[in-house]
Order: C-alpha cells, then sequence, then structure tokens
C-alpha cells in the first residue's frame, strides 16, 4: 500500500525534484538513452509537481505514480485544475509500463517531445499556484 504524502517533504523539496526530472527529460537524447527513459522523466516531472502543489495546499495524497489519482486529489482539496494540465493524465504510462520491456511499441521521438511538453505545462501551472497564494 503507498504510503500517505502528507509526511514525505514539503512543497520545495517536491518542486526542487520535479525541476530535477523536467531538465533530465528535456536533454537531447544520448544514443544510449531510451525515449520511454526521458519519458520517465517527464511523467516524474508532473507527478512530483503536482505533489509539491497538493504539499504546499495541504492536500492529503498518496505516495502514487497516478496523475489521474493526484489531479483528482487537487480537484477533491479545492484547487481548479484547467484542462491543459489534465492532459497530462497520458503521462501515466510512462511511470511504469513503459519502463520495462514488455509488448509495447518503442516510444517516438515525437511521443516524447509530447510528454516534455505536457509536463512543462504542469510544472509551470504548479510553480504559478505556489507563487501565487
Amino acid at each position: 500500500m503507498p504510503r500517505d504524502g502528507a509526511a514525505s517533504g514539503s512543497a520545495g523539496d517536491w518542486l526542487r525534484r520535479a525541476r530535477s526530472n523536467m531538465a533530465r527529460a528535456r536533454q537531447d537524447k544520448p544514443d544510449e538513452v531510451l525515449y520511454e527513459d526521458l519519458c520517465f522523466d517527464a511523467q516524474q516531472a508532473a507527478e512530483k509537481a503536482i505533489k509539491a502543489l497538493l504539499a504546499d495546499r495541504g492536500v492529503p495524497f498518496r505516495l502514487v505514480h497516478d496523475i489521474g489519482e493526484l489531479l483528482r486529489c487537487a480537484a477533491d482539496g479545492g484547487i481548479d485544475v484547467p484542462a491543459p494540465v489534465r492532459d497530462a493524465v497520458e503521462l501515466t504510462e510512462y511511470a511504469v509500463e513503459a519502463r520495462y520491456p514488455g509488448p509495447f511499441e518503442p516510444v517516438t521521438e515525437a511521443e516524447w517531445r509530447q510528454a516534455v511538453r505536457l509536463a512543462e505545462v504542469v510544472v509551470a501551472w504548479v510553480e504559478g499556484g505556489i507563487a501565487a497564494k
């Protein structure tokens, strides 16, 4: 069972981790690196950014990789989640399935670029939400 995220770090801690994942997700792909791994960093950036906002607002959350669940926590906690941010739920597939060998199509450069765009939207939304309070 995932632990309660409320005691797992400050908003600043979560946001620092989100920014680190975002920087890795944006990097030019070295030959040895799979797009799946860069997409995982994009997913992690979005996930950790949302957790930063939840921590900042005192909204309880579980330590899960499911962006949809985290956005539901935000909405249930009275945080307005704009449609472009809700689109980031598609990043959840990069949290587990795409990180391991399996029966999926390799991630393309275009899919990686889309994952980075979605994560950037989430991180920017969170940064604005934390600064605006």
